[in-house]
């Protein structure tokens, strides 16, 4: 899995970040390694001039093989809650998402089954 990082102007030690964020992110997705080929994090101060509430964002985007990309986003005071706010709704979603996959993977049809067919 590979993870990208970018960062806008409003955001302090992008190299540091980059590597925090790369072994957050890797233990956090580690279940989902073989379905995840790249995460792109974008992070940005929304209101750099002025210290105000929620205005750090951090916006996922995870690419997964042979499926549409999935994307969350996830503001906050800090550059780290925003981090963990979107890492945590990625991981959700990833969960929901590769599960119903899975489940629908799963099903038996009931046209390759002749007793499920109603007489």
């Amino acid at each position: 899995m590979q993870i990208q990082v970018n960062a806008t102007n409003g955001i302090e030690n992008k190299e540091t970040l980059e590597r925090w964020a790369d072994g957050e992110l890797k233990d956090t997705l580690a279940r989902f390694v073989d379905d995840v080929t790249r995460v792109e994090v974008h992070m940005s101060d929304e209101n750099a001039i002025k210290a105000t509430g929620a205005d750090k964002r951090c916006a996922m985007e995870a690419r997964l093989a042979n499926h549409q990309p999935l994307t969350v986003t996830h503001h906050a005071a800090t550059q780290d809650e925003a981090f963990r706010g979107a890492a945590a709704k990625l991981k959700r979603l990833l969960d929901s998402t590769l599960g119903r996959l899975e489940n629908k993977r799963d099903r038996e049809s009931i046209r390759k089954d002749p007793s499920a067919i109603p007489e």
